[in-house]
């Protein structure tokens, strides 16, 4: 996935009612941006951290930048934008990239499913296969110094029911998979943070006894593109 146009960068001054934020520019001017994270984005936006912000060429969008990169001053480089982790993991998936969802013929998105009237981020099908619901989260928050990463960040009562849906899937005799895109470059494992979501956890684990897959996968980042790497561990049940 490339940024086209290129990405434009700036020094972070604030982040504010959840999607906007404030940059100092290289020519000491102020910009407002948007936003496109809902979490707490802990680590993630800090006054004085670098950004990079891409440009929309919508007319009618109020504000034609959307926030993308972050570089913290311990180095690491993040992607706020979470809507990039779906983006990453259907280009993941189309170029064979995660293994265990390849060889399916046919690859939908955003298909109504289950008894809570979801959406499901990817559906693959394929003529000998069961269809794969697949839910796609992105990992931001890095919890320690040994490199573990956590979701959520916050309380997430969608993320709750995404997770009561994937395992009516897997008692439907169907395959569900909880694919975490992790789009930070200081995590090397994945679990559950309980302590942030308690019920979250208590149903991912529900859920992977039922049949649900957990895969990690993270993302190299970069400010001309990024794409999906390699596998992480998950440390769940």
């Amino acid at each position: 996935m490339e940024f086209s146009p290129p990405l434009q960068s700036g020094v972070l001054i604030k982040r504010y009612k959840r999607f906007l934020a404030d940059l100092t520019l290289d020519d000491s001017s102020e910009l407002t941006i948007h936003c496109a994270n809902t979490g707490a984005m802990t680590g993630c936006a800090e006054p004085g951290n670098k950004v990079w912000f891409s440009t929309s060429d919508n007319p009618k969008r109020k504000y034609p930048n959307s926030w993308e990169l972050t570089e913290t001053k311990a180095g690491h480089r993040i992607c706020v934008n979470t809507i990039r982790a779906n983006a990453l993991a259907i280009e993941g998936i189309k170029e064979g990239l995660i293994k265990e969802l390849s060889g399916y013929e046919e690859l939908k998105t955003e298909q109504k499913y289950g008894s809570e009237n979801s959406r499901i981020d990817v559906l693959l099908r394929s003529s000998d296969k069961t269809d794969c619901y697949i839910e796609v989260k992105s990992v931001t928050l890095l919890s320690n110094d040994e490199g573990l990463g956590q979701f959520p960040d916050a309380v997430t009562t969608r993320g709750q029911k995404h997770l009561r849906e994937l395992t009516e899937i897997t008692e439907s005799g169907q395959r569900a998979v909880l694919l975490f895109i992790v789009l930070h470059s200081g995590i090397e494992k994945v679990s559950p943070a309980t302590h942030i979501d308690e019920h979250y956890s208590t149903l991912l684990k529900q859920a992977q006894k039922s049949g649900v897959e957990v895969l990690c996968y993270n993302a190299d980042l970069s400010i001309d593109q990024m794409k999906i790497s390699r596998k992480l561990p998950f440390y769940g049940l």
